[in-house]
């Protein structure tokens, strides 16, 4: 179902945020958006909402399992309005969000479903979800200029670190850290300083008043800690070619960059297991 905007949507379909999981995809390109639907609906979000522009063309069977938005993600602090918006239309939902060619992971989603591990992390008083954007990179650069291939995706297996996160004060937050590595981490001198952390709060219950910021934190430092204070909790992964897009396709980094493969990269098998092993997502207490 199309909808001219996100007014729209809101207006005329309350039924599509009237039970979670619910996911929102906001394409920022038209570089695998089709395979990133896929994958969230496998996953098994009840619901996806697809924020995109006009020249987004989808198969006509895929277009018609999801609510695609008409939506310009080129302004400033689009997609804070656009979270915001649907937070504020769906409180008490569990809602994620994510950009085009990303993929979410959680422990053992091979044989459990998102829906699963809300269940389990609801039941443990939980109201967020840790996420890592682990980045992702084609091998080969010359046959993949937009550093995007399914088929022969790499990433970091070490070089991963995390930082006190502190306030404006100095003070030190308790249970959050800033987390960096990856493609942010080796070509940090192509990207902002505030935009080199690796970690968000992708999936998350609505609430009345809950607001997502521009550095992917919320309002509420709550829903910003990695752990409850008696124990680990679940966190997730969302593989990401986002970053290496980025970086060949802005002129002020792309001819610096011959390849992202180093001695620490190791091909990505598209598993829960092997994000497990690297430590880039934890089950806390579900087993």
């Amino acid at each position: 179902m199309r909808y001219t905007g996100l007014t729209e949507f809101l207006k005329s379909a309350p039924e599509a945020l009237a039970k979670g999981p619910v996911g929102m995809i906001f394409v920022e390109d038209l570089v695998e958006v089709d395979t990133t639907i896929r994958h969230h609906q496998n996953a098994g979000f009840r619901e996806l909402l697809v924020f995109a522009p006009d020249a987004l063309e989808l198969p006509k069977g895929l277009e018609q399992d999801v609510h695609r938005i008409r939506y310009d993600l080129s302004r400033d602090g689009a997609l804070e309005h656009a979270v915001n918006r649907v937070i504020d239309a769906a409180p008490g939902l569990w809602l994620y969000y994510c950009y085009n060619a990303e993929y979410l992971f959680h422990p053992f989603c091979e044989s459990r479903s998102i829906g699963e591990l809300l269940a389990f992390h609801t039941e443990e008083r939980r109201d967020a979800v840790l996420t890592y954007v682990v980045d992702l990179y084609a091998d080969d650069l010359d046959q993949h200029p937009n550093a995007v291939s399914l088929d022969n995706a790499w990433m970091d297996k070490s070089g991963y670190y995390a930082l006190g996160r502190k306030d404006a004060d100095g003070h030190v937050h308790e249970r959050q850290l800033d987390f960096f590595g990856g493609l942010r981490w080796r070509f940090e001198e192509h990207i902002p300083a505030p935009k080199r952390k690796i970690d968000r709060i992708a999936l998350f219950r609505a609430k009345k008043g809950l607001q997502l910021l521009p550095d992917h934190r919320f309002n509420d430092e709550e829903y910003n800690t990695y752990a409850c204070p008696w124990h680990n909790n679940i966190t997730v992964a969302i593989v990401s070619f986002r970053t290496a897009k980025a970086l060949k396709s802005n002129a002020g980094s792309t001819f610096d960059i011959h390849t992202f493969k180093w001695y620490n990269s190791t091909e990505f098998d598209w598993s829960s297991k092997q994000l497990l092993d690297l430590g880039l997502m934890e089950p806390g207490q579900w087993f």
